[in-house]
């Protein structure tokens, strides 16, 4: 599409607003969501373990951690009575981070004989002369101490892979400019593991970046008079995803990390996914070479893989409705998470399972009181298999719904802007593949939005 037509079809999509989706029920444990037993759960890992599968570990690291310590940057800034409650909780913790064994010595000492600088503890965490954590990506930030071991995610999120497989391949997306420190940090995990980490990078494509408008819809511009642009979110990432050539590919989030003492119960649910995936996988192709739909449909009921409107809408043609890319997705018990959650869905008068972020769900009494009642969360915690049962891979872009981007407003130097993300990489974008949710325990999923997030037992 030539940059004019993206422009006119953007300034579009804002002025038609944000879509939002008829809900017709969460997904709930017996309806959509399947829960293992203890006897299931190993019998998936054997299965997976003695299943001969190339594996990648994807991980959205761009982020940047800055976000992390809003709290110090507006304590800088104003010191309100909110913001100075948060940070005297932040010094009276200031030793349980990992961070601190990373602090000069005498940094330590003014901390252990309350004789710090507040001032001057901020600044040396934030700015480029001291730690550096207001620009450098949020996986470089140390979030767990390992004795004698100080570990940020991405050194935790390698070791974690390599206990799904030793053989595990790690695609990050990364911010460009931080990629040789990234890899010196993965270089010194690969020392403990007494291994060579096998390492893809990749960055998000400037050419997805959204245009931003104002509020009458005029183009935004800098000081230079050149067009403002904003990367458009994580469903941007597809074609990043569309690259890798494993047979089995892991999502997690990067700031979604256990201490590796803590970690076991993670890598042992995404053993059991995976080979859930390639059972199911394997079982769908014989019931398709014979054309068995009563098979199928014996399938579908106990994963719930399909719904009745979408057997009507491919009946006579099983291949179409069986040939498309798998997720087996982590679902984790509601605690009132921001964030999105396991829907079933009208799309076009079919219903399909959907994760759908409360962005998407418009706001009247029905599409309310559904999302109120929902039981589930989504982690991103995924497996996922972009290859037909011909090894060939799958075009992504024809899975993904473009009409259920979304719209952002944010305020950029005083006023409001607007500008369009995406269908979500685990939202539209995967709108249209075989879709599992299965329950995985809350305990593997511990996000770290906020460094006070570190002082959780999970993280201790």
């Amino acid at each position: 599409m030539r940059e004019d037509q993206t422009i006119i079809l953007q300034r579009s999509q804002i002025k038609k607003g944000n879509p939002l989706l008829s809900l017709d029920r969460p997904c709930g444990l017996g309806d959509g969501i399947i829960r293992f037993t203890e006897a299931e759960k190993k019998a998936f890992e054997v299965y997976f373990e003695q299943t001969e599968r190339s594996c990648c570990y994807f991980v959205p690291a761009s982020g940047s951690g800055s976000r992390m310590f809003d709290f110090l940057y507006d304590y800088l800034e104003i010191q309100s009575e909110q913001n100075r409650e948060r940070l005297e909780l932040f010094l009276a913790n200031v030793r349980d981070f990992a961070f601190f064994q990373k602090l000069p010595e005498e940094l330590q000492r003014a901390v252990l004989d309350s004789s710090i600088d507040k001032v001057q503890l901020i600044r040396y965490l934030l700015s480029d002369t001291g730690m550096n954590f207001g620009n450098i990506p949020k996986g470089l930030i140390p979030f767990h101490h390992m004795p004698p071991f100080v570990l940020n995610p991405f050194q935790e999120h390698v070791l974690q892979g390599l206990k799904i497989t030793s053989e595990m391949r790690f695609h990050f997306t990364i911010q460009p400019n931080f990629r040789r420190q990234i890899i010196e940090s993965i270089k010194q995990v690969a020392q403990i593991v007494t291994k060579t980490v096998d390492l893809n990078f990749s960055v998000q494509d400037p050419k997805t970046d959204a245009y931003v408008f104002d509020e009458l819809l005029v183009l935004e511009k800098d000081n230079r008079g050149e067009t403002i642009r904003l990367p458009a979110g994580h469903g941007a990432l597809l074609g990043n995803l569309q690259t890798i050539q494993e047979d089995l590919i892991f999502v997690k989030n990067i700031d979604n990390v256990q201490p590796y003492r803590n970690s076991e119960k993670s890598t042992r649910y995404f053993k059991a996914l995976a080979g859930l995936l390639l059972q199911v996988k394997q079982e769908l192709k014989d019931a398709l070479d014979t054309q068995n739909l009563t098979r199928i449909k014996s399938l579908s009921k106990k994963y719930f893989l399909f719904t009745e409107g979408e057997f009507s809408a491919h009946e006579g043609d099983l291949n179409k409705l069986i040939h498309r890319p798998i997720r087996v997705c982590g679902m984790v018990k509601n605690q009132g998470q921001p964030g999105g959650g396991p829907y079933y869905v009208d799309i076009g008068g079919i219903l399909k399972k959907q994760i759908v972020e409360r962005v998407q769900i418009a706001s009247d009494h029905h599409n309310s009181k559904l999302m109120l009642s929902s039981t589930h969360f989504n982690p991103v915690f995924m497996v996922l298999d972009i290859h037909g049962s011909d090894g060939q891979k799958f075009d992504l872009s024809e899975f993904r719904n473009e009409e259920h981007y979304f719209v952002v407003e944010k305020s950029q130097k005083g006023k409001t802007v607007s500008f369009v993300e995406y269908p979500g990489l685990w939202n539209g974008s995967m709108e249209n593949w075989i879709t599992l949710f299965v329950e995985i325990p809350n305990e593997i999923f511990s996000p770290v939005k906020t460094v006070l997030d570190l002082l959780e037992s999970a993280h201790q």
